[in-house]
């Protein structure tokens, strides 16, 4: 039998409550991983360690918000002590926030969107970093196809935004980190079948869009069917595992071919 890819390795997973967070925790228990994970609700990252737990690996279950930097410090600092050491991060945790007109968008849900999903990838990476250093690892951050390969979701101008900004930090990271043996990419989901979008606060988009017909929502791969959490899960594993030592810097689609028609 083969040895499970993360054997001895502790990983932190933020966003991990629920679809490719939840998903991508129990895969790195089942690959061996010790695997802590940080959510603003408590139950649901409980029942995502229990996951990790019935599939063979520890679990740490932490809450706290992305957006406050004292909060990731201190899951950080709960890791250190309970494990005394890092190697995994997955930089996930990120919100749809309000899609609306630019002249629609109200400033304080601009600037909401930019605290959890790129001051929030920040400060994981800020906070983790230096446990990375001691032994060297890898980062993987959730960015999106909206903003890096797709521009036709109208009113996802803050969401779009920070995705772009995501991948720019990525290849930033990725060569400032290179010479610590820490490895930093992206992934870029399109559809995926998660609840992401029923928690997205769409405002009058349609004021936002151009007046054509697009082939929105097509998936060619899959007949439109969008993707699996589980399919996120296992490419940001093949990113932290070492089968992909030698790739950083890079942002990774994973749609299906989605952006190709409609970049």
């Amino acid at each position: 039998m083969a040895s499970p890819e993360l054997g001895g390795k502790v990983a932190f997973v933020t966003g991990g409550g629920s679809g490719i967070g939840a998903a991508t925790c129990e895969l790195f228990g089942r690959e061996g991983a010790r695997v802590a994970t940080l959510s603003r609700t408590l139950s649901e990252v409980e029942e995502t360690a229990e996951a990790v737990r019935r599939a063979g690996g520890e679990a740490l279950a932490i809450e706290g918000d992305v957006s406050d930097p004292a909060d990731v410090e201190r899951a950080v600092r709960r890791i250190e002590d309970e494990w005394g050491r890092l190697d995994v991060v997955f930089a996930h945790a990120g919100v749809n926030g309000v899609w609306a007109p630019v002249e629609e968008l109200p400033p304080d849900e601009w600037d909401k969107t930019v605290a959890i999903n790129l001051s929030g990838t920040f400060y994981t990476v800020h906070y983790t970093v230096p446990l990375l250093k001691r032994q060297g690892g890898a980062i993987v951050v959730t960015a999106s196809i909206n903003g890096t390969r797709k521009f036709t979701s109208w009113g996802a101008t803050a969401y779009a935004s920070t995705k772009a900004a995501q991948v720019a930090f990525t290849k930033m990271t990725a060569l400032e980190l290179a010479k610590h043996k820490v490895r930093v990419n992206a992934v870029c989901p399109g559809a995926i079948d998660t609840q992401i979008d029923e928690n997205t606060d769409k405002r009058n988009v349609e004021a936002a869009a151009e007046p054509v017909e697009l082939p929105a929502g097509n998936v060619p791969l899959t007949d439109g069917e969008p993707g699996r959490s589980e399919q996120v899960a296992e490419l940001v594993l093949f990113l932290v595992s070492e089968r992909s030592s030698h790739i950083t810097g890079t942002e990774v689609f994973i749609d299906g071919a989605e952006s190709l028609l409609e970049g």
